[in-house]
């Protein structure tokens, strides 16, 4: 990434950060384009027929960010990490509002593919379910969830995480690695 605008889109988010209504425009226009192919990458997994469009949700997630004023911004990767978690938000929110099942209903198990992307044909009850295992990883290791969801959700690179979790790309794919493993079994209860 070019460290020019790496040092523009962090000094725009500092400027935001300490109420600059101006920067958060001067952002958003220099983000937008970045943020789009995140959100083009997630819902190239989603299921046919989703109601939501790449542009309809980085446009929900700007309308999450325009609330964040008070985040005391790192740097470039740091806000699309943040940008990243508020688009796995606004899919989940999405699920739970259209198409969650029942309290009682009959449960649907989730297969877990090698590279953990769901297929055009998953529900969104299976993203739910993804979710909630995620939210379980986060409690037994709290890295390796934060690496699925930056992988995963975030659309960035091995190396990008490292350098946002301070460690090496070998530690993230230790980490990338065991959560997929540890999903697998948390939604099939396959042990390999």
């Amino acid at each position: 990434m070019n460290v020019e605008y790496t040092h523009e889109i962090t000094q725009l988010l500092l400027a935001w950060s300490n109420g600059d209504p101006v920067a958060y425009d001067q952002l958003s226009a220099r983000v937008y384009h970045e943020l789009r192919g995140i959100a083009q990458r997630q819902m190239r997994h989603e299921r046919e027929g989703h109601t939501l469009n790449p542009s309809a949700l980085v446009n929900e997630a700007f309308l999450k960010l325009m609330h964040c004023r008070q985040v005391q911004w790192q740097d470039r990767l740091h806000f699309y990490n943040f940008a990243a978690r508020l688009m796995r938000q606004v899919l989940v929110n999405y699920a739970e509002a259209h198409h969650c099942q029942k309290r009682g209903g009959p449960q649907q198990q989730v297969t877990l593919d090698e590279t953990l992307l769901p297929t055009k044909e998953k529900s969104l009850e299976e993203l739910l379910m993804l979710d909630e295992a995620l939210e379980q990883l986060a409690v037994v290791d709290e890295r390796s969830a934060r690496v699925v969801e930056l992988l995963f959700f975030g659309g960035l690179t091995e190396a990008e995480v490292a350098e946002l979790l301070g460690v090496s790309v070998r530690t993230v794919k230790r980490d990338w690695q065991f959560a997929k493993l540890w999903l697998r079994h948390a939604l099939t209860g396959a042990t390999e």
